[in-house]
């Protein structure tokens, strides 16, 4: 039976892992649902497949050349992709998946026939967050969709070629918006990657502290004030300010 490989991925954030590229092998085209961060991670998807690609709310100058929204014809499928699922056009007519991101988390729903699928982040991991991308398998006989969602960090895998860092995630490649009392400017440097000694212990406590903070950033509260209040390392107040600050529409659940 006639199948396509289909590669799904987004919020790289100038980090294209090496683990990433070894899932990505294989498959026939990418989707990009946008926040690349980098013009190089562009450049180095388009080395393995066709890429087809939207601009996401932190890709600057560099990407003014990439759409908001686009619809592709894959195998016969009818693709819809943009960044922020509020961004989707209410007329579907004829669309059969529905590709977006921003929020870092992977779904997967059906509505209305219609296959909607956000393969959440591969890039710097947020707070605790699976580092995930998705397939889809195409058969164009029946016109089926088959998903299949990836952890690529499940296991190790022995391989080298990535673009960025885990650890250092530069200002300009996450949005310029400015974090309050962070004084970093464009330039500067954050810590992404590591977990504090502070780190909560549950998934419980993560929520609630996520969602404290949020507030205090509404409230104007700077980073030092706000690591303080609660107890935690600045770097990772600051981790969740600026995740809250450059990804309007975002809440504590997703």
């Amino acid at each position: 039976m006639e199948t396509h490989r289909i590669a799904v991925i987004s919020d790289t954030h100038g980090l294209l892992r090496p683990e990433v590229l070894e899932k990505l092998k294989g498959c026939e085209a990418i989707l990009h649902a946008g926040d690349f961060g980098r013009p190089d991670i562009l450049a180095k998807l388009t080395e393995i497949s066709p890429v087809w690609a939207v601009c996401g709310n932190v890709d600057r100058e560099w990407a003014d050349g990439l759409p908001v929204e686009l619809e592709v014809t894959l195998s016969g499928f009818r693709i819809y992709v943009t960044h922020n699922r509020k961004q989707i056009r209410k007329d579907l007519a004829g669309i059969d998946i529905v590709i977006y991101g921003h929020s870092h988390k992977y779904e997967e729903c059906r509505e209305g026939g219609i296959l909607y699928l956000n393969p959440g982040s591969c890039g710097p991991r947020r707070f605790r967050l699976p580092v995930t991308i998705a397939v889809l398998t195409l058969y164009p006989e029946g016109h089926r969709a088959e998903t299949e969602r990836i952890d690529c960090m499940s296991a190790a895998v022995s391989v080298q070629g990535g673009i960025g860092s885990e650890a250092v995630l530069g200002q300009k490649d996450i949005g310029s918006e400015a974090v309050p009392g962070s004084g970093r400017g464009g330039s500067g440097a954050v810590s992404a990657g590591s977990e504090p000694d502070s780190w909560p212990e549950t998934d419980v406590d993560m929520h609630r502290l996520v969602k404290a903070i949020m507030k205090d950033v509404r409230a104007g509260r700077t980073v030092a004030g706000i690591a303080a209040r609660h107890h935690v390392k600045e770097e990772l107040a600051e981790e969740i300010c600026r995740y809250y600050v450059t990804h309007p529409g975002v809440d504590v659940d997703g």
